[in-house]
């Protein structure tokens, strides 16, 4: 009995030794925040800009893309992408969209006659990019941000926005 008794301690022992709180699925990603700023989109660049990841992200990862869209007493506002505009008679004039792999993020303009776009819309455009790893909607610790608020996200997986990091 004391033999059988030894051996589910030793192996309950090493069962709880082995377990980790460190459940973050990829490794060591963490959530970070990159911003890309004057972005401009014409027909020279297809109405698009490239930007590349280095390091490369995990294929579980998730990505947010958000347009500085105003900024109201010194407070910014994102908007999370897509973003479509719409002409007063409610038809679609354009829309900020995305799309990425693991290497590289290409946001773009998508819309009929891009040209005529207002260049307020399509000049000196700032953009943050989030990365979420995919760990965070695995692991049951939480539920998910709402990821329309720039702002809830950077609380809800506690990223430090204060030094963003820039990106050409």
């Amino acid at each position: 009995m004391k033999k059988i008794l030894t051996l589910f301690a030793v192996v309950g022992l090493l069962a709880f030794s082995s377990c980790s709180d460190d459940n973050n699925g990829d490794g060591n990603t963490i959530s970070e925040v990159f911003e890309v700023s004057g972005v401009n989109f014409t027909s020279a660049n297809s109405f698009r800009t490239l930007v590349n990841l280095n390091p490369v992200i995990y294929e579980s990862d998730v990505i947010l893309v958000y347009r500085l869209s105003a900024v109201e007493n010194g407070t910014d506002i994102w908007k999370l992408l897509p973003d479509t505009y719409f002409f007063a008679d409610g038809t679609r004039n354009f829309s900020y969209e995305f799309d990425f792999g693991i290497n590289d993020i290409n946001i773009f303009m998508d819309g009929n006659n891009l040209g005529t776009v207002d260049p307020a819309f399509r000049t000196n455009q700032v953009f943050r990019i989030v990365i979420v790893p995919g760990a965070f909607s695995t692991t049951g610790k939480s539920a998910k941000a709402n990821y329309s608020d720039y702002n809830e996200v950077i609380a809800k997986y506690n990223i430090d926005d204060s030094n963003v990091k820039k990106l050409n």
